[in-house]
């Protein structure tokens, strides 16, 4: 019984993070002190592509694309803060919208050359890095981005349209309050073998579609139990309270714009990505795929090639204008 579990586990490996391209290190310290792990992928003359990931994941998550991406682009992949090898920040207030985009700043930083300009793409938590970056630092978006790819993210009412507890109309102040209590709680709490089933429940009912490999889904559930409880806190925390019927603005985000969501979205409805393709100044192109929330894991293919699309869009517009 014992062999027949190990192999039906092994079976489920997720193949494309165990095999990523050589990379090189590039130390990276946000405005705060704290390190940031970024690692850059693919020829070092290529054009530059910059992949924030979402919350509970690292650098890992972005594989499919990593693979692809950098066979002739040099892609720059980086852990938040309290995620993967990055540092984990001491203090509770170490985790804001303002760390989210000062982070992202420190590594176009880092790992761009004077004047140099990239495709910037985030999915969930690192679209909500994208618009918080662009929010505060709006000369920076044309200094730094060529275009940038919005994936399966929010700019606020991060609860309002969670598709996990279904309520009737008059309760759905309830269901908020209940949704934020449950994030707050799964993301802080320390994991132990008695909750890592209905842990592993709920970060697959949110995480991926009912349709996805069982792969993906494990391979994202070991990428948040190996998340430090005090980085899936304390984001999770700062999610909550900062991410209601206040929205990040998007008017200053005047680079070329890909918004992609998913049909089958739990945790970020499809809801959330058509208000942002709404609202953005200069919308490139708003794609609908199917699947759930890990749109870069559950559907790789169509992801990347809307991906080299944008980048193809961004560098023919680049020589135009030149």
């Amino acid at each position: 019984m014992r062999q027949r579990r190990r192999a039906s586990r092994h079976s489920r490996t997720f193949a494309p993070a165990q095999s990523l391209p050589p990379s090189r290190v590039v130390e990276v310290r946000s405005s705060d002190g704290v390190r940031l792990h970024t690692e850059v992928f693919g020829p070092e003359d290529g054009y530059p592509i910059v992949l924030a990931h979402g919350i509970t994941c690292a650098l890992r998550v972005w594989a499919c694309q990593i693979a692809d991406l950098a066979r002739d682009h040099r892609v720059i992949a980086f852990d938040h803060r309290g995620h993967g090898r990055s540092g984990v920040p001491h203090r509770r207030h170490g985790y804001s919208l303002d760390h989210l985009a000062a982070d992202l700043d420190a590594v176009l930083e880092a790992t761009l050359a004077p004047g140099e300009r990239a495709v910037i793409g985030g999915h969930s938590m690192g679209g909500i890095a994208i618009t918080s970056w662009a929010e505060r630092h709006p000369e920076r978006v044309a200094q730094r981005a060529d275009a940038v790819a919005l994936i399966n993210t929010t700019t606020g009412d991060l609860l309002r349209h969670l598709r996990f507890l279904p309520v009737p109309p008059p309760l759905a102040a309830a269901r908020v309050r209940a949704g934020g209590t449950l994030l707050k709680t799964l993301g802080a709490a320390p994991l132990v073998r008695a909750v890592d089933l209905p842990s592993r429940r709920v970060v697959s009912t949110l995480a991926v579609g009912r349709d996805a490999d069982p792969a993906v889904a494990e391979f994202v559930f070991e990428l948040f139990t190996t998340t430090p409880a005090a980085g899936r806190g304390g984001w999770a925390r700062t999610l909550v309270d900062h991410l209601g019927p206040q929205h990040i603005g998007v008017k200053n985000l005047t680079v070329p714009t890909l918004v992609i969501g998913s049909e089958k979205d739990r945790l970020l409805p499809m809801v959330s990505s058509r208000r942002i393709a709404r609202e953005v100044p200069n919308l490139a192109q708003f794609v609908e795929l199917s699947g759930g929330h890990c749109a870069i894991l559950e559907c790789p293919d169509e992801v990347n090639k809307h991906l080299r699309w944008l980048v193809e869009s961004a560098t023919q517009q680049r020589r135009a204008s030149s």
